[in-house]
């Protein structure tokens, strides 16, 4: 019972907080760390003790899934050098110089300790990025590759902190043996995804052709398949957060949604909004619900005669150095980019001295790591405690909430102006988009036209039908904007409307894929306009009932 009362308490906040951020200046997250905090602060609060596993499972699978399944494909695979460089290349940069700058302010924790924590701190977190950067403020270059990275790093972040913690049990590291164990878990990560994601395919063509099967069992395996695939890869010892990604970022690809239902896909889409907001909100509350506890035990290394201010000056020194790491990292990057482009003979696209440095502020860390971090044992084999490890709990939780308001208060200010007014280049491609499924549609509707005499069919209907729809359309294109539906005049017209409205439809969709395959358009834009096109034919299958 008390179970299901915190969980409803945490939902009745999670949407409090939905309505307070529109009061407050304050970026949602950070509000909701907020309220998770005051809810654990007093006596008698609310105290939940977190299990790591059970607490990634629930939380990360769907979100991470969410993030990589909306995430613009086409813009990643082109910034998938400067992606890769920072999920990878930083990531193992920032457990070198940070592991070695810990040890170095705070000798009282072992470098291997020390090595451990910079693991689990070097993955930005996917859903804090997503809640906590403006894309009105933030170039679209640098939005994209900060988002592709926070969905990427997450597995070699996770994958080296469980090294530097066997390496801390066993007293011995062996790096042939870490480099074969990385590989091995990003492989068989990849591969869990895409098997999940077939086996998800299957189960909704088999359901397909079967008929007449409710449209909730069709949400249910999509809902089950971030899931699926993380539970798949972590049995086999892979990383199942890079198979939760995986999944996400192939589905919309795949087409494995024509295979649901109208009704389906209305449900799916609406559910994985909600579930969005709603996970998301319910991860930074139970994060804010962990502060009091654990800030009540201020190590003993930090208390000295100081007691606050020592503690806060020491995570500010390494939410500083964590900013200092990642904008060293990202100028040299760029550096060499621009070198390798000239020596290429391509033009360069170097980042200005602000971006970098807003890309170095929005690195911000989440739930993933506070997860992370406290799923380190609590004894070494001998059975003697754990060297540090509330003190490493500690300046994690402090440098996960210190990173969100560095980047909440300094990123507007630092990219005020990085964006130049005017129309962005999403809303020209989604008018071309519009456009082009229009034709499409006119030129399949005027082939259909010229079919008109079928048996039984009345002379000139089919043809009178299809002329209004493709006037509609043609109003589409000049507008640019949806049209108006054309008004049945007698019930045989109003049919044939219909049937020709739903093959126009069909046209859109297959045009919008091609295009999405072709790159011409990129995900956000082709979700928008599946969304509208879904609406429009579960209005038009309803009408259809009706007569």
């Amino acid at each position: 019972m008390q179970a299901a009362i915190f969980v409803l308490v945490v939902l009745v906040f999670v949407a409090v907080s939905g309505a307070l951020v529109r009061l407050v200046r304050v970026p949602l997250p950070v509000l909701q760390i907020a309220i998770g905090a005051a809810l654990a602060w007093p006596v008698g609060g609310i105290h939940v003790e977190i299990d790591p596993e059970l607490f990634l499972l629930v939380f990360i699978p769907p979100l991470l899934f969410s993030d990589a399944f909306g995430a613009p494909k086409r813009e990643l695979m082109a910034l998938r050098g400067p992606i890769l460089d920072l999920a990878i290349g930083l990531v193992f940069f920032t457990i070198v110089g940070f592991g070695y700058a810990l040890h170095w302010l705070v000798p009282s924790i072992p470098l291997v300790v020390a090595f451990a924590l910079a693991a689990v701190l070097s993955p930005t977190d996917a859903v804090a990025v997503s809640s906590i950067v403006d894309r009105t403020v933030v170039p679209a270059r640098l939005m994209h590759i900060l988002e592709g990275e926070s969905l990427l790093n997450d597995a070699s972040g996770l994958v080296m902190f469980r090294f530097a913690v066997a390496a801390a049990l066993t007293g011995s590291f062996s790096f042939a043996a870490a480099s074969l164990s990385f590989l091995y878990a990003v492989a068989v990560g990849i591969l869990a995804g895409v098997v999940a994601l077939f086996v998800a395919a299957k189960a909704l063509q088999l359901l397909n052709r079967i008929g007449g099967v409710p449209a909730e069992t069709q949400v249910l395996i999509t809902i089950l398949l971030p899931f699926v695939a993380y539970l798949g890869a972590e049995h086999f010892g892979a990383s199942g957060i890079l198979a939760a990604v995986t999944a996400g970022l192939l589905t919309g690809s795949t087409g494995i949604f024509r295979f649901l239902g109208v009704s389906a896909r209305m449900q799916t889409m609406s559910l994985w909004t909600t579930f969005s907001f709603v996970f998301n909100g319910a991860l930074f509350i139970v994060l804010g619900l962990q502060l009091p506890e654990i800030i009540r035990k201020v190590p003993p290394e930090l208390s000295g005669r100081h007691w606050l201010f020592e503690p806060i000056l020491t995570v500010l020194l390494l939410t500083l150095c964590l900013i200092g790491l990642r904008f060293a990292w990202i100028w040299v990057g760029d550096i060499a980019a621009g070198i390798a482009a000239r020596l290429g003979k391509r033009e360069a696209e170097p980042f200005g001295l602000r971006v970098r440095l807003a890309g170095s502020v929005a690195g911000v860390r989440g739930a993933i790591t506070l997860a992370g971090i406290l799923s380190l044992p609590l004894a070494l084999q001998d059975g003697s405690p754990f060297p540090a490890r509330d003190l490493v709990i500690f300046l994690a939780a402090g440098v996960i909430i210190c990173s969100l308001v560095i980047a909440s208060l300094a990123l507007p200010v630092i990219a005020r102006g990085l964006v130049e007014p005017g129309e962005d280049a999403g809303g020209a491609e989604e008018r071309m988009a519009r456009v082009g499924a229009a034709k499409a549609a006119i030129a399949h509707l005027e082939s259909i036209a010229q079919t008109d005499e079928e048996e039984g069919g009345v002379p000139g209907v089919r043809l009178a039908a299809a002329n209004g729809i493709v006037a509609a359309y043609q109003r589409r294109i000049a507008a640019s904007d949806e049209a108006d539906e054309a008004r049945a005049e007698v019930r045989e017209a109003g049919r044939l409307e219909i049937d020709l409205r739903l093959a126009g439809i069909a046209a859109e969709r297959d045009a919008l894929r091609t295009m999405l395959r072709r790159g011409e358009i990129n995900d956000h834009t082709a979700r928008t306009l599946f969304t509208e096109i879904t609406l429009t034919e579960a209005l038009l299958n309803g009408r259809q009932t009706q007569k």
